[in-house]
């Protein structure tokens, strides 16, 4: 421990990091700036390439700081997994799925583990980023590192560090965000948090890995059931004529006791839609229910549904049905200002569209062309440019992530419809368009 302990506190310790996606990537800039020397591995060879080219993929990590790290002579990328045995602490960022009935998908993290304990040695930290439910790290990822022979606590250390990133907030970069951290023991935790220490804006150790997964885990249930809760309001105050938005901006005038929620089409992203599940399926394994949180995941589900809805009675009062209809769809990405598409509601509404019989089309200034989704099956599409000619053909735009690089008051100048599910037209003051808020 004290040889490690001395290599990071020197920052000359060897930092791995697995999978080079938005939490690994932004992890990677930390530790560079950090003064450390690091490895990236993915299985991607095009990341691998672009990296190398000094090309970023994430657009809030720019071209020119993959340079510099190239430049520095302190940055290396590859998918060769045997370096893993060159790195004193490797860090586990790859992708926690839902299996197709909601269950924990670990198959990236078991597989992983298995990469790891091929080549680890002693002496080494291993932590786990990816989100996930109490008790991973100890119950799956541990007993698959001592396959190697070592023991965790004894020849290797091993903790868990939840990811928190939160794309498009500049505020936030992953250098600025706390750090919760819990080891499998209290030498593994005091390493891990000695390395995070140097890196981001502060550290919050933690008395096991379980009270790290499961803080990861409140956090985002947390926000499931708000943002559920202010869905259905958006429902109950639209029956009753009462503009859900306005009732928010009121509300968040009080000083305490209460954090502004929005609604919107669905939820989006890595975490909201799925780290929930996670939660009640381990429930369901003790014998428990969680009935807040499958309720929330039940109303954040038929969102999608509920706009589609509003969107059709919109278009029947111009005596228009959806097919042969002609819908522009505005934001594809799961939130606004980013690039990332994972688990967006658009292409859940762009689905529920084709199927009805819609011309399809979008617009994102993030996403120029649709990527392939694991989960949905969509055509290859690219982004539409906005011209006056081009919203004036659309028998409505359909809004689902309110990007600021969207001239909104060219799209309310000239289209005829508008269904906005993000109150992004209430920053233009006199759109000629009608506007139908879902």
């Amino acid at each position: 421990m004290e040889l490690l302990k001395n290599r990071i506190d020197e920052q000359k310790a060897v930092v791995g990091v697995i999978g080079l996606g938005y939490v690994g990537l932004p992890l990677l800039d930390a530790f560079q700036d950090a003064g450390y020397s690091c490895i990236g591995f993915d299985v991607d060879q095009k990341k691998i390439d672009s990296l190398n080219a000094g090309r970023s993929y994430i657009r809030h990590i720019p071209d020119g700081q993959i340079q510099q790290w190239l430049d520095g002579g302190r940055f290396s990328v590859t998918a060769d997994m045997s370096r893993l045995a060159e790195a004193d602490a490797i860090l586990i960022c790859v992708p926690t799925p839902l299996s197709s009935s909601r269950d924990p998908d670990l198959k990236y993290v078991e597989a992983t583990a298995e990469t790891i304990a091929k080549s680890l040695r002693s002496g080494q930290l291993v932590v786990l980023e990816s989100t996930t439910y109490p008790t991973t790290t100890r119950d799956v990822v541990q007993p698959i590192l001592e396959e190697s022979g070592l023991k965790a606590g004894a020849d290797f250390h091993l903790a868990y560090s939840p990811e928190r990133e939160d794309p498009g907030n500049a505020d936030y970069s992953a250098k600025g965000i706390p750090k919760i951290v819990g080891g499998v023991t209290k030498e593994c935790a005091e390493l891990a948090c000695a390395l995070y220490d140097k890196a981001v804006a502060a550290v919050i150790p933690v008395g096991s890995c379980e009270v790290a997964e499961a803080a990861k885990i409140l956090e985002n249930v947390y926000r499931s059931v708000n943002i559920a809760l202010i869905n259905e309001l958006k429902i109950l105050f639209d029956r009753m004529g009462i503009d859900v938005w306005e009732v928010v901006e009121a509300a968040k005038t009080k000083p305490f006791g209460f954090q502004a929620f929005y609604p919107g089409p669905g939820l989006g992203g890595h975490c909201i839609p799925i780290d929930p599940f996670y939660l009640s399926w381990l429930a369901r394994r003790m014998g428990l229910t969680t009935r807040f949180i499958e309720l929330a995941g039940e109303v954040n589900h038929a969102m999608p549904e509920y706009v589609i809805q509003r969107l059709m009675e919109a278009l029947n009062d111009d005596c228009k049905a959806v097919k042969g209809s002609k819908i522009c769809v505005l934001g594809v990405a799961y939130k606004k200002n980013v690039d990332d598409p994972r688990e967006s509601p658009s292409f859940v509404l762009m689905e529920h569209l084709l199927a009805a019989g819609a011309e399809l089309t979008y617009h994102d200034p993030f996403v120029p062309e649709l990527p392939e989704m694991r989960h949905h099956d969509l055509p290859r599409m690219a982004s539409r440019e906005l011209t006056p000619e081009f919203l004036a053909a659309q028998d409505a735009v359909l809004i689902s992530t309110d990007h600021d690089d969207v001239d909104y008051d060219l799209v309310g100048q000239h289209a005829a419809l508008i269904v906005d599910t993000r109150n992004a037209m209430s920053r233009v003051s006199a759109p000629t368009a009608r506007i139908v808020k879902a």
